[in-house]
């Protein structure tokens, strides 16, 4: 081996010593945001803005290890709806805040957690007599498999559930699939059904189907058509007896969210 090769071969060496050393390593955690807002805000397919446009952001955290915070808003005015003349109640925005733990086993998808729904400053209680309803603040432990593209999550209520008195044990079954239609457009069916401990007339069955659409840059937009069997043809639970709302009517809600 002549001299011009023996230099070419210790400079390859070198050159590849140095780019192991500073080739940038795997991220150990990701920090991501959110914004975005809605024609309405439906939350287990329950009317929370009477119908109106909501507001909506969030951040959350993951790490390589599996474990996950975040943080998520929307405005709201449920709680509002409740006022009467004589007792005016307040909660404007809703804030959860969770974590839990991601990971796989048996070729399996999990996802365990807590979330806090916090309605800040809310008076809830204060409708009526007091009681009716309690403070809104509710906390939940929640649990979800995913295979391949379908997933079940079931939650339950830690406290009593979003101002239900003597709640607390309540339950969510969601079932639902995503499936990517090709070109950023993926739809999601979703079933659910909600148990209100102690309140059977608050217990009902939710649908619905949602498109997405990734529009590149960090923007995806949304329609959602939403039913649920939560009232009757008179009225029920979900009808708001001061505002003259049906919170349970069927709708199609329309998003659009920035992610960066």
């Amino acid at each position: 081996m002549n001299i011009k090769s023996k230099l070419l071969l210790a400079l390859l060496a070198t050159s590849s010593a140095a780019f192991a050393q500073t080739a940038p390593a795997a991220p150990e955690s990701t920090l991501g945001y959110n914004v975005g807002v809605a024609s309405e805000y439906r939350y287990r397919g329950i009317a929370q803005t009477h119908g109106q446009p909501a507001l909506q952001g969030g951040v959350d955290y993951a790490n390589t290890n599996g474990f996950y915070l975040g943080a998520w808003a929307s405005t709201i005015r449920w709680i509002k709806d409740n006022s009467t003349a004589a007792s005016p109640v307040k909660g404007p925005v809703e804030i959860d805040l969770y974590g839990g733990y991601k990971g796989e086993a048996a070729g399996l998808a999990y996802d365990v957690g807590y979330l806090r729904y916090q309605y800040q400053g809310n008076t809830l209680k204060n409708t009526g007599t007091g009681t009716t309803w309690t403070n809104a603040n509710t906390d939940e432990i929640y649990g979800a498999v995913t295979a391949g593209a379908y997933t079940a999550k079931y939650s339950y209520s830690l406290s009593d559930l979003f101002g239900n008195i003597n709640s607390k044990g309540s339950t969510y079954i969601d079932l639902s699939a995503t499936f990517d239609l090709g070109d950023g457009y993926s739809l999601v069916p979703h079933a659910g059904r909600q148990v209100v401990k102690n309140t059977a007339a608050a217990n009902y069955t939710d649908v619905a189907l949602t498109l997405n659409k990734d529009l590149g840059d960090g923007l995806s937009a949304s329609a959602s058509a939403i039913s649920t069997n939560g009232n009757g043809a008179s009225g029920g639970f979900y009808s708001s007896p001061y505002q003259s709302f049906n919170q349970a009517k069927s709708t199609v809600v329309l998003g659009v969210k920035y992610s960066f």
